[in-house]
């Protein structure tokens, strides 16, 4: 090639692509060729002109070239953060898929534990079936019952009333008993004198109520009036004892100069109460003294 090209032009070629640079050369052996056969200033100055032109396709084509290649560190930066990114994912998958099987086997013992459940509720439900099997059996035994019972309330009401009404005549033989032998015993253990009779009589107490008493009379002892007050009790108790003082003796106080309390009685509920009748100034007699 003897056309003459300065070194800057040849350096230039140079930093061509290999494609570029080969067609330069094929080019510029053209034009050496057509030289020989005449070639003139003008059509050497085109050819500058395109070699210029060249040039200045390559410079854009590195500046392309070195964008790609920033764009290229981006990408691989991106493609590394997408591989982190990834791996990160991939642990988590991991987790989660250890967490699912954890999941998987807990859903096993929860099936498990239902369906223990499911048989205890089978169980617990026959049990219930017979349970209210056994309250309608107890319901009707109740109500057979409560039938006995309202039976025996009846027999005991009259039971009651039988009683109440052999009390009643048994107490009111008891005191129509003392009313004819206290006289004596009255005059004979207290050296008092009864001033007409004893008898049962309605007085009227503290408040201006009228209250039956049992044994009521009037007599004499050494010159001072005395009021009779007493009652009669099949089998004497301590708690008779506390009543005639609560229902009778306390609403007569304030009434009559001087009481005489008296009780008569069967029987006594316990050895001392005969003692405890004396020691709160009740004189005691049983039938047998009459």
């Amino acid at each position: 090639m003897s056309l003459d090209i300065s070194v800057d032009f040849m350096r230039k070629v140079e930093r061509l692509q290999p494609d570029l640079r080969e067609i330069l050369y094929a080019l510029l052996e053209v034009i050496e060729e057509q030289r020989q056969e005449s070639i003139n200033r003008e059509d050497f100055h085109e050819l500058k002109g395109v070699v210029k032109e060249l040039a200045e396709a390559q410079k854009r084509t590195e500046l392309k070239i070195e964008e790609l290649a920033e764009a290229q560190k981006r990408t691989e930066l991106k493609v590394e953060e997408l591989a982190e990114a990834q791996k990160r994912t991939e642990l988590k998958i991991e987790e989660l898929a250890e967490a699912q099987k954890r999941t998987e086997l807990k859903v096993e013992e929860l099936a498990g534990a239902q369906k223990q459940t499911e048989l205890k509720i089978e169980e617990l439900a026959g049990a219930q079936k017979q349970t209210e099997l056994k309250i309608e059996e107890l319901a009707g035994a109740q109500k057979r019952t409560e039938e006995e019972i309202k039976t025996l309330v009846k027999e005991h009401r009259l039971t009651r009333q039988n009683l109440g009404g052999l009390s009643m005549t048994v107490g009111y033989i008891l005191e129509n008993e003392a009313f004819k032998k206290l006289p004596a015993l009255l005059e004979k253990d207290f050296g008092i004198t009864i001033k007409d009779r004893i008898n049962r009589q309605y007085v009227v107490d503290n408040e201006g109520a009228y209250i039956e008493v049992n044994i009521f009379g009037c007599g004499e002892k050494e010159g001072r009036m005395l009021t009779i007050i007493g009652e009669s009790k099949t089998q004497l108790s301590k708690n008779d004892v506390d009543a005639f003082f609560r229902k009778k003796v306390k609403r007569l106080q304030g009434l009559y100069q001087e009481m005489f309390l008296v009780l008569v009685t069967h029987m006594i509920s316990s050895h001392d109460v005969e003692a405890y009748a004396r020691g709160n100034g009740v004189a005691v007699y049983y039938s047998y003294d009459f």
